[in-house]
């Protein structure tokens, strides 16, 4: 694969996205800054990482830590995060990577850290991270793709099929379709046009994540059709989803072009 010192030109015009905005002020979900859009709001499925008071009293409601370390690592999660966004991968596992030093207990939940590892080719790592949060959570669907995404460049997709980590459904009726063309096998051009004129976000993912499947086997011309259409959406280029940001720096690491 290409370096994954992807160093993108553009910076988030913010740490949240329009969704979280909807949720109250002393509510936060723990994927801090942007992950509530990859998990809308349901009346009847609520994410696993949302009764929280505060991004930095995030970690401290978990594990009933206050201040200190804590804060400090919750500080370079950020850190980590917005280096992702603009493309510096390295730096943004430095970040994640200090923040396991300052209060060790994150590391479970650290998602962000093994999507690092993936674009840097540290795919043994990025599954044990993607695996480990899992565990903490047997219900997160994405977690459970990824750490396919990063054993298949070990293993092979057959073996990393046998590998794959079930969870529970997803509420989302798009990752529900994805969840299960990973893992039992499928037709990415099927997901697209299942989700061709559904919402801009369920459009969004359904190219990403038809994109990663091609390039899980190795066909990394169907990979780039569908991973620069995703970034083509409305989705894919207005919204401040980590996801959205990532599907960019995706492209930037394997030197395609958007535009």
């Amino acid at each position: 694969m290409p370096s994954s010192q992807c160093l993108l030109t553009y910076t988030p015009a913010s740490f949240l996205t329009a969704d979280s905005k909807l949720l109250p002020s002393s509510v936060l979900p723990l994927r801090t800054l942007d992950s509530w859009a990859r998990r809308p709001p349901t009346v009847s499925t609520v994410p696993r990482r949302l009764f929280l008071v505060s991004a930095y009293a995030i970690w401290d409601a978990l594990t009933g830590g206050t201040g200190g370390p804590a804060r400090a690592a919750s500080t370079a999660i950020r850190r980590g995060m917005l280096l992702f966004r603009q493309g510096n991968v390295s730096e943004s596992l430095a970040e994640f990577d200090r923040a396991i030093v300052l209060d060790p207990r994150q590391k479970a939940y650290l998602w962000q850290r093994g999507l690092s590892l993936y674009y840097l080719n540290r795919f043994a790592e990025g599954a044990d991270q993607f695996r480990l949060d899992v565990a903490e959570n047997p219900n997160d669907t994405e977690e459970s793709i990824w750490c396919f995404l990063c054993e298949a460049q070990i293993y092979g997709v057959d073996e990393a099929r046998k590998r794959f980590l079930e969870v529970g459904p997803d509420s989302r009726l798009v990752m529900r379709e994805v969840y299960n063309m990973f893992k039992d096998g499928g037709d990415p051009q099927k997901l697209v046009s299942t989700f061709s004129n559904a919402r801009k976000i369920e459009c969004f993912y359904a190219s990403l994540y038809a994109g990663l499947y091609h390039e899980s086997q190795n066909e990394m011309d169907a990979a780039k059709v569908h991973i620069v259409a995703a970034c083509q959406t409305p989705y894919g280029s207005e919204s401040d989803d980590y996801m959205a940001a990532l599907a960019k720096v995706h492209c930037s690491c394997r030197n395609w072009s958007i535009n």
